[in-house]
């Protein structure tokens, strides 16, 4: 079964990449994934799902089987926009194929991935004998986007509707330099925040008669960055705050400004949580409101907490597949931005192994018609260790 696919992944991806699914345009892409995957037997649900200030998202969830353990595979069809065409060596949505390489957005990030577990699970549901589990696709729009009605939604209808996730792999890039490097088992977290500090406004050769925000927001930013947050831990590297913007929006040199505003973004590890930075954070703010008696407003976005995959038997199967496939020992890594797996560790294990991560997002993002064909030998062989193999799934 982990020899050549008899579903081709190349075709797959390139009818994927010619379905332009920028976020949160579905694009044909989920259409396409649910008519190949019904008619080789999968139950397929399509979960449209909408809020107050955030566009609607289309999502697909298909299944093969309905007996435990249920083995699912995790993806996005939603992509960044192309931008300048003209950037592009070949048209950004034709999925050409040149010299031996795919182009295409979404080749990387992750229609290429996509295409590759679902070929390997389009073989191996063919032999999956009664009673031996179920295997599962969890694609969203949402991804790339706000990632409100996406993953996050779809895993609360999952409890709801008593589907049940054993294990999962998501297939976003996760090698730095050549497929078999890495696999993700983990994840910092992520938080950003945004602050404005309100002051009065006045001419700049009256100072008494105005309260300039300025010299109070560089004293909170230069307390937020004074000292490292920490010095990691043996699976994570050190969390890290970066400034994003400082925004006055002042054309006059002559006026001080009402208020001045900065956002920044803070990668942490297992040494914090989202509510404990926060609460730093405000400590700092309320220090210098103390000190310089100014106001100031502040604001978090949507956080997600770091993570770890315990090694184990789960990384254990992924981890030999990997070098079963492609000859190389991959190290199991935490580092890079977050992913939907920082909500799916909530439901199952989850690790995330993919394809080569340097062009994603670039113009002539491509990806090697060979680490196609590779990458779905791993997931084959992901599949055949996982309900062929002799092992005690207990704590997997």
């Amino acid at each position: 079964m982990s020899g050549q696919s008899r579903h081709d992944p190349v075709e797959i991806a390139q009818s994927l990449i010619r379905c332009p699914s920028v976020t949160p345009a579905e694009g044909g892409a989920l259409d396409y994934l649910e008519d190949m995957l019904s008619t080789a037997g999968f139950r397929c649900t399509r979960l449209p799902f909408s809020a107050p200030g955030t566009p609607d998202v289309d999502n697909l969830y298909a299944r093969f089987g309905d007996q435990a353990p249920n083995l699912c595979f995790a993806g996005h069809t939603d992509v960044v926009p192309p931008g300048p065409e003209d950037a592009w060596s070949v048209a950004p949505f034709a999925g050409e194929i040149v010299d031996g390489t795919l182009y295409g957005r979404g080749a990387v990030d992750m229609k290429g991935a996509i295409a590759c577990f679902a070929a390997a699970a389009l073989d191996r549901v063919a032999t999956l004998e009664p009673g031996q589990g179920s295997v599962s696709l969890l694609i969203t729009g949402d991804e790339e986007g706000p990632s409100v009605n996406g993953t996050v939604k779809m895993l609360d209808w999952l409890a709801r509707n008593g589907e049940t996730l054993d294990h999962c792999i998501v297939g976003e890039p996760t090698n730095p330099e050549s497929l078999g490097d890495a696999i993700k088992i983990g994840r910092r977290g992520t938080l950003t925040g945004t602050l404005a500090v309100r002051g009065v406004q006045g001419h700049v050769a009256y100072p008494h008669l105005a309260h300039n925000p300025i010299p109070p927001l560089i004293d909170i930013l230069a307390r937020l960055t004074k000292e490292p947050l920490d010095r990691g831990t043996d699976a994570f590297q050190p969390s890290n705050l970066e400034i994003t913007t400082v925004d006055v929006g002042n054309p006059a040199t002559n006026v001080i400004p009402s208020s001045a505003r900065a956002a920044f973004n803070i990668r942490f590890n297992t040494e914090h949580s989202a509510d404990s930075l926060k609460d730093w954070i405000r400590s700092q703010c309320e220090g210098v409101a103390h000190d310089r008696g100014c106001s100031y407003d502040l604001a978090f976005l949507p956080s997600g907490d770091c993570f770890v995959t315990e090694p184990g038997q789960w990384t254990d199967i992924v981890r030999a597949s990997v070098r079963a496939a492609t000859g190389k020992q991959p190290a199991l890594a935490t580092n890079g931005g977050t992913s939907d797996a920082r909500f799916i560790k909530d439901h199952c294990p989850v690790v995330e192994f993919g394809l080569v991560g340097q062009t994603m997002h670039q113009a002539d993002e491509r990806v090697p018609v060979e680490d196609l064909v590779a990458l779905t030998r791993v997931y084959a062989h992901i599949l055949d260790a996982y309900f062929d193999a002799k092992h005690d799934r207990a704590g997997a």
